[in-house]
């Protein structure tokens, strides 16, 4: 196991996100659509969240150092890819439920994270044509890929914002001009308050986005934990903190609850996220990470 992420790993043998490897396989460089080049603020010898993640859901935006980390952190907790797979899932699965059976036409994505197979705007339209969508991140990465997130269906409408989502007032002035906060908007935020450390201040943000949304709006999160299990979970977010940015934190159920406060959990309420609402007749395995969605009263 590697000491710490290195500036460039000679070949070695990269995990395949369906679980096996392709030894020797070529490292594939970041793309960057419609430029020639990355800004020149982005780190490419630190690993970072939005890279490793896509990187474990088998995306190619990523540098050796998020592959070297990533695999670290394989090593260490080897049910991490499946943890990002669940996640994404979920977030299929609630944003149809939302589009469809509960009616919502709005959705702002807080945390949105590199472009990957069946992003919000697309499960949303797909399901919902008219559906209209923000996202909201600040990673210069992801920036600097906002232009594969701006297509939409010509009824809706899909829009990018450029916000930390430690600044909730910023976010919801900036989403102003594609949804109408005077009906009802899905608030997601999956992953994401896991790099707030601060609990008091991860509800405060919560609490000041849901404050600003009317009654039938909704809150989807997830969110790891060291609960539901998961061998080597915590000295793999230890050796994260340690190599990589921004740090994390996971929450108990406790925890996680409070961020539903005044809320109504839908069915099936506070599960691991790869059993919130899963297929019939499917058994899909337990993964370390949180899911929930609730409706504002």
């Amino acid at each position: 196991m590697m000491p710490g992420p290195p500036s460039g790993p000679g070949p070695r043998a990269r995990r395949d996100p369906s679980g096996g490897s392709r030894a020797g396989a070529k490292e594939p460089d970041v793309t960057v659509p419609h430029s020639n080049r990355l800004p020149a603020h982005v780190r490419s010898d630190v690993a970072h969240n939005a890279r490793v993640w896509n990187y474990w859901l088998g995306g190619t935006d990523h540098f050796p150092v998020d592959r070297a980390v990533g695999d670290s952190v394989t090593g260490m907790y080897p049910a991490i890819g499946e943890v990002a797979r669940a996640d994404r899932r979920f977030l299929g699965r609630a944003v149809r439920h939302l589009a469809g059976d509960a009616g919502i036409g709005q959705f702002l994505d807080i945390g949105t994270g590199l472009p990957t197979a069946d992003n919000t705007h697309e499960v949303a339209q797909h399901t919902a044509p008219d559906a209209r969508v923000v996202y909201v991140d600040h990673d210069p990465i992801v920036l600097a890929h906002a232009r594969a997130l701006l297509t939409s269906t010509p009824e809706g409408a899909t829009e990018y914002v450029e916000a930390d989502a430690r600044d909730p007032e910023l976010i919801l002035r900036a989403a102003r001009p594609t949804l109408d906060l005077d009906r009802p908007v899905a608030v997601m935020m999956l992953g994401i308050l896991n790099f707030v450390p601060d609990t008091d201040e991860a509800l405060s943000i919560v609490r000041r986005l849901m404050d600003a949304v009317p009654s039938g709006s909704h809150l989807v999160l997830t969110h790891p934990t060291l609960e539901l299990g998961g061998e080597g979970n915590e000295a793999a977010m230890r050796f994260w903190n340690e190599h990589a940015t921004p740090p994390i934190t996971a929450r108990d159920r406790f925890a996680f609850a409070s961020f539903f406060d005044g809320l109504d959990l839908l069915d099936p309420g506070i599960v691991s996220c790869s059993r919130w609402r899963s297929a019939p007749g499917t058994a899909d395995a337990e993964v370390a990470q949180f899911g929930a969605v609730a409706r504002k009263p």
